[in-house]
């Protein structure tokens, strides 16, 4: 018996698997939530007593964007290194969604699987990483960036800046942190741990925005004033300082240089220390450099050789729902999802290198995993497909808010209907043969639309994948 593992973390085990195969068989999802949930409500320290077991110990992802690719990313370095990732890959990344992974990972006794290969990569919610990291005790935690997203879930930025710097200033909170030092909010937190620190960041301002505006996501210095930037990549995120002290980004350890974006795939040096190694990776967009780089500077955290990092970066393709392509009726449909202001503008970033007119259905929802709350579409940059959009279909919950948000940037739709089903058929219609559909969604809208894509291309569904 696995240390920790009693008859009642036993049964926790065996309930939380019935409930998984039920909801399956069920066909109401993939139980990447309900196992853990029952599982953990049952056995209140499984969670600490599965992770313990991993050999190769525990990798936390958070941030507000990129999380789900990252861990994906870092996952497929990981096992091209001869590792056993074990990760809760459905981008389920509360409490719930860690302790299904690791119910599907333990065998009746309470043992993980080949457990002296394994390497916990777990995606985490920026707002519970304080509270699931001293129960995970991870050896590296990430951090992506930290955006305005869902106000009515989350409250303002700063609540979770702190929460973070709390977190991470406790003794042996965290041994490592690889952190994005574009990001001031996220950069600042290397002066509160008192373990290693491994930053990553773009050095190419030639691929920043052309216009000296950003997003005031991240506004003030600590010291309280303001910040300015040499250039911006993304949002607040790019060569910043500060107005009143002596802060300033940090010199990055891992980087992407000469940095080509296309319609297709990305290219660019990565970076690290003095090892340079050309990467090309089958996605499109600055912020999918981001995540590779994230991925990167953790494989370099964990020690795992460059060539196994590069190979997997260029081979490994898409997370599910991120920018993944389906075959229906003789088009390719490439599914985006975007979630909040900075999230939708670089998507629209990355529609703007496709080849125009495009054809595209966008879907607004407002569930819980959304945020109730749909006005951040008036913060996106929705005008910049003016002129590029040859069909547009919008559906979703909030279709109605979403067609007048295009309409106001001077895009007409073609249609609109709140039924996703329909509204993916008027699409497809509308896309010539051999052409490509290109869906923005928000999440439950992703997790709606790509199961019909998945449903009518023989795909797999959203739970299923390789490890």
């Amino acid at each position: 018996m696995a240390p920790g593992f009693g008859p009642r973390e036993r049964g926790a085990l065996l309930a939380g698997r019935a409930a998984g195969q039920v909801v399956r068989r069920l066909g109401r999802g993939g139980g990447t939530a309900l196992p853990g949930l029952i599982a953990g409500r049952l056995a209140p320290t499984l969670i600490e007593s599965a992770a313990a077991q991993l050999g190769h110990g525990v990798v936390t992802v958070t941030g507000t964007n990129g999380k789900t690719t990252t861990a994906h990313l870092l996952a497929a370095i990981a096992r091209g290194a001869g590792l056993r990732p074990l990760a809760n890959r459905s981008g389920s990344n509360l409490e719930r969604g860690i302790v299904s992974s690791l119910v599907d990972a333990v065998d009746p006794g309470g043992s993980v699987h080949d457990a002296a290969r394994r390497l916990g990569v777990f995606e985490i919610d920026e707002a519970h990483w304080p509270l699931l990291a001293p129960r995970l005790r991870p050896r590296v935690a990430l951090f992506l960036n930290l955006f305005r997203d869902q106000l009515d879930r989350y409250g303002e930025v700063d609540s979770i800046a702190a929460a973070w710097r709390a977190a991470v200033s406790r003794p042996g909170a965290v041994p490592t942190l690889v952190l994005n030092v574009d990001d001031p909010s996220v950069a600042q937190l290397g002066e509160d741990t008192r373990g290693e620190v491994i930053g990553f960041g773009i050095e190419d301002p030639a691929a920043a925005l052309p216009a000296p505006e950003h997003a005031t996501d991240a506004r003030f210095c600590r010291c309280g004033a303001t910040y300015e930037y040499d250039a911006i990549y993304m949002g607040h995120v790019g060569l910043w300082r500060c107005r009143g002290c002596e802060r300033r980004r940090p010199a990055p350890i891992v980087s992407a240089e000469r940095v080509h974006l296309g319609a297709e795939e990305t290219q660019f040096d990565l970076v690290i220390g003095e090892r340079r190694v050309p990467v090309a990776i089958p996605l499109a967009g600055l912020y999918s450099v981001y995540n590779a780089l994230a991925a990167a500077a953790g494989a370099h955290a964990l020690g795992l050789p460059i060539e196994a990092t590069a190979r997997a970066l260029a081979d490994s393709g898409p997370a599910f729902g991120r920018q993944e392509r389906f075959h229906v009726e003789g088009r390719t449909v490439r599914l985006l999802l975007a979630k909040n202001p900075t999230g939708l503008n670089e998507v629209l970033r990355a529609l703007e290198a496709a080849w125009p007119p495009l054809t595209l259905l966008a879907m607004l929802n407002d569930g819980i995993q959304d945020g109730r709350d749909v006005s951040w579409i008036y913060d996106a940059d929705v005008e910049r497909l003016a002129g590029l959009v040859g069909k547009l279909v919008v559906s979703g919950r909030r279709a109605e808010d979403l067609a007048l948000r295009f309409a106001l940037a001077g895009i007409e739709p073609a249609a609109v209907d709140t039924d996703t089903r329909v509204a993916l058929q008027t699409a497809l219609l509308a896309t010539p043969p051999g052409g490509r559909l290109e869906v923005v969604a928000t999440y439950t809208a992703m997790l709606e639309v790509r199961e019909l894509l998945a449903s009518m291309s023989g795909a797999g569904h959203y739970w299923e994948h390789d490890e």
